[in-house]
């Protein structure tokens, strides 16, 4: 049993060695998200899809999609790795397509909020973007990522009460805090030293144990264990 872990390990990064290049790899739409023409109210969805190549054996790639009822066109919001080597920021807020594919990789919808409150989270969402202090860094493991992102995103706003995936390895690097912090879903607290090591309790996020960026948990109030690599195991998870 020791073993067994290493040896999954090892054949899966060896059978992503074909995924082919980025530069091929998809960016189409997925067509789940609504089409501006069609879209009579304002709407902020939450997106996550596996990482490129073996990254995605570990971890997700969440971004922020928003509309507002009198926009021609989608803004996708997120935080891109190689964005540092011509910018200042890791930040990258424009128009795009909301439900792209991740090279390669599907996204799904972790939440969407419509409406009036879609207008009330779209201010509120530029304003945190704007306060974000992880811009300039970003790390792959354990933080700051595309995850860090994206949990800050959630933790700030109330109306956002999805919770990312335990594969969203990242998203336990506090960026307002040094070892504690509420929980993200704010019903809860959290510790954490950065991102490696940690503790998160919580009426969404049920118990979480994060040993070296590797989430361990048990959601009771949506019943499923989560595990790395895996995900969840169990019932879906859904909005609070």
């Amino acid at each position: 049993m020791k073993i067994l872990f290493p040896i999954l390990l090892l054949t899966m990064l060896s059978n992503c060695s074909s995924n082919g290049s980025w530069r091929t790899a998809s960016r189409k739409s997925a067509n789940i998200a609504p089409k501006p023409s069609d879209l009579k109210e304002s709407i902020i969805q939450i997106y996550g899809a596996r990482a490129y190549s073996w990254r995605g054996y570990f971890g997700i790639h969440p971004w922020v999609s928003w509309k507002k009822k009198d926009e021609s066109e989608y803004t996708v919001a997120q935080v891109i790795g190689w964005q540092l080597r011509r910018s200042k920021t890791s930040v990258s807020v424009e128009n795009d397509l909301p439900d792209r594919h991740w090279y390669g990789s599907k996204p799904t919808v972790l939440q969407t909020i419509r409406g009036e409150e879609a207008d009330k989270v779209i201010d509120h969402i530029k304003g945190l973007i704007q306060k974000y202090t992880r811009g300039g860094t970003y790390v792959v493991f354990p933080g700051p990522n595309s995850n860090t992102f994206v949990d800050y995103l959630i933790r700030n706003t109330k109306e956002l009460t999805v919770e990312l995936p335990p594969t969203a390895v990242g998203k336990d690097f506090l960026s307002d805090s040094i070892l504690f912090d509420k929980s993200p879903g704010g019903y809860g607290f959290q510790f954490s030293i950065y991102g490696l090591l940690g503790l998160t309790m919580g009426v969404s996020e049920g118990i979480e144990v994060n040993i070296l960026g590797l989430v361990f948990g048990i959601d009771f109030l949506r019943p499923a264990l989560k595990l790395p690599l895996i995900g969840r195991l169990g019932f879906p998870d859904a909005p609070l």
